[in-house]
């Protein structure tokens, strides 16, 4: 039965693509998918006489069933379409009307047909209506797990962005962070800064928490194993960015992280510089930029 009804409805689409495509495209344009501007009206046409011709193939040779075989091909087009437009920007409504408007076109084609019999429009109506339903909704599986794919990795690269290591002087090194600290990004931050150790040899690594809103027993702890994984590779920690608030917090808390803590990060540096045998001092401007030439007696510019 279901071989029968993808036949007729074969036939259908072949005798009347000439007035489906057409009225399938208005309703696309219609629905905004041209007002983004993300495609173009000569690829939406193509995409859509090449859907309808590989549709015409699956329902010719497998029937009404989408799990037949046949319909592999049409449905990796509109995986690669959902995927494509998932990267493009447009929305899950928008990628769905693809396969959803062409319902209207199918059953006023189907209408014209004035061979057939209610029963038999009632049945391939009914064929029709399962399958596109079917295509729409692997269309949106497909989007939907491409769109979760593009957060997952913008999320990754944000993450990477947002915890930068600075070499700060020869064997120092600062990690600014910003925001809050989950496991995930931890483990990034870890990785950043165990690496950068070991690319410049440095001494001593300063974890400024000026950008973290606050911090609580899991970012304490969180901080801890960075601090313990950056000793183990032979790099004393400071954590600089200590606000009167989240020193409060962690004395409340009960939390101690066992390194030392200043208030801004340029006390860290200081105290980095010092550990390291380094000072910083003011250099007094050459007497001839501020007095009189001792050779000449004139005034120095």
């Amino acid at each position: 039965m279901a071989g029968e009804l993808g036949t007729d409805i074969a036939s259908l689409v072949s005798r009347n693509e000439q007035t489906i495509l057409p009225e399938w495209l208005e309703l696309q344009e219609k629905a905004g998918t041209l007002h983004t501007g993300r495609i173009s009206k000569g690829e939406l046409l193509s995409q859509s006489r090449n859907f309808l011709h590989l549709l015409r193939d699956a329902l010719a040779k497998g029937g009404s069933d989408v799990a037949n075989a046949a319909f592999e091909p049409a449905k990796a087009m509109l995986a690669e379409l959902s995927r494509a437009r998932a990267l493009q920007g447009f929305s899950p409504t928008e990628t769905a009307t693809f396969i959803f408007s062409l319902k209207q076109p199918l059953f006023i084609a189907l209408n014209r047909e004035k061979t057939l019999s209610a029963e038999q429009i009632a049945s391939s109506l009914w064929a029709m209506t399962l399958l596109l339903d079917a295509l729409g909704l692997f269309t949106l599986e497909v989007f939907q797990k491409s769109r979760e794919e593009v957060i997952v990795r913008q999320q990754r690269e944000i993450s990477e962005l947002s915890t930068p290591v600075v070499k700060l002087w020869d064997g120092i090194l600062a990690l600014p962070l910003i925001g809050t600290l989950d496991s995930q990004r931890t483990q990034v931050v870890m990785e950043n800064l165990l690496q950068t150790i070991v690319d410049v040899e440095a001494e001593i690594a300063i974890i400024d928490i000026t950008g973290v809103p606050t911090v609580d027993t899991l970012t304490a702890q969180h901080l801890l194993k960075t601090v313990a994984a950056a000793r183990l590779m032979g790099a004393d920690c400071l954590i600089s960015g200590i606000r009167p608030q989240i020193a409060q917090t962690m004395v409340h808390l009960g939390v101690e992280l066992n390194v030392i803590s200043k208030a801004t990060l340029a006390d860290a540096l200081a105290v980095a510089l010092r550990q390291t045998g380094r000072a910083v001092v003011k250099v007094k401007r050459a007497e001839t930029e501020t007095g009189p030439d001792r050779k000449t007696g004139r005034q120095g510019v």
